[in-house]
């Protein structure tokens, strides 16, 4: 069976297969047991339970008050009825200042919650994280371009990596975290040539999220993109529109047109 089967337990190896076989990968988030189980019957390759469940869910207005309590409680009730797609969990802000706690938080995620995988924000600073937990055999994706996180250290949400010397630091901050035993990278907000270069570069999946077509997969918001969140992103796009009016029906017009390459199409994407 290829890896194009939902019914293929999706892991860390099935991934990096996708790429090397030039078949993109679908991400979307899911913060509860009713959508998991959507999102997995439908063949979505990797669910990420989010810190964005700090806006979808709990009504705040940024990731930064969401707690390592709440995101065990929403990966467990993914977990328990995930059966096929690969279960990433971010690490919260402040859950990985040092790689003792990130590691100690980490292995609640997986033990607790069983998630396969943890998330976590930033570059060069996060690379000693990165190889302890690779060490202690946790799987590891990394984040650069707009970290949410950091939305305030930044100033606002804004497209990351445009000038040529944050671009640079991009790729090597990249490349570095790929050397630290990252597993996968996903890019957020950045420009399409600079996400495409990124790709290019790394053996690893790299997966965009108003980061252009040539990601090796794609990730999205649930509810951004069932339409109906008050004021959805620009690199989102309303599949519930274009689906049949249900809910697996919109997961399936998004998992087809990822798969596909229609989308993300240019209005979704950053110069």
């Amino acid at each position: 069976m290829g890896n194009n089967n939902p019914q293929v337990k999706r892991t860390v190896t099935t991934l990096r297969k996708m790429k090397q076989d030039g078949e993109k990968i679908v991400m979307l988030t899911a913060y509860d047991s009713s959508f998991a189980r959507v999102a997995d019957e439908q063949g979505v390759d990797v669910i990420l339970v989010g810190d964005s469940l700090g806006m979808t869910m709990q009504g705040r207005e940024t990731t930064i008050p969401v707690s390592v309590d709440d995101l065990i409680y929403h990966t467990s009730c993914v977990s328990r009825v995930n059966k096929h797609a690969l279960v990433l969990a971010d690490l919260p802000f402040m859950g990985y200042t040092s790689p003792e706690m990130a590691l100690r938080n980490s292995a609640r995620l997986m033990q607790e919650s069983y998630a396969h995988m943890v998330k976590l924000e930033g570059g060069a600073p996060q690379v000693e994280t990165v190889k302890q937990l690779t060490f202690h055999g946790v799987p590891v994706c990394a984040h650069l371009g707009l970290q949410p996180q950091s939305v305030h250290k930044l100033g606002g949400y804004r497209v990351q990596g445009r000038d040529a010397a944050a671009a640079q630091q991009m790729i090597d901050d990249s490349l570095a975290l790929q050397d630290a035993g990252a597993d996968m990278l996903v890019l957020e907000c950045v420009p399409v040539s600079l996400a495409d270069t990124i790709t290019e570069k790394l053996d690893i999946p790299v997966i965009g999220i108003g980061a252009g077509g040539g990601c090796d997969g794609q990730v999205l918001v649930l509810h951004d993109m069932l339409g109906i969140t008050p004021r959805a992103p620009r690199f989102s796009r309303d599949f519930m529109a274009a689906g049949d009016g249900t809910i697996p029906g919109s997961v399936k017009a998004y998992i087809d047109a990822v798969k596909d390459g229609s989308f993300p199409a240019e209005e979704h994407c950053f110069a």
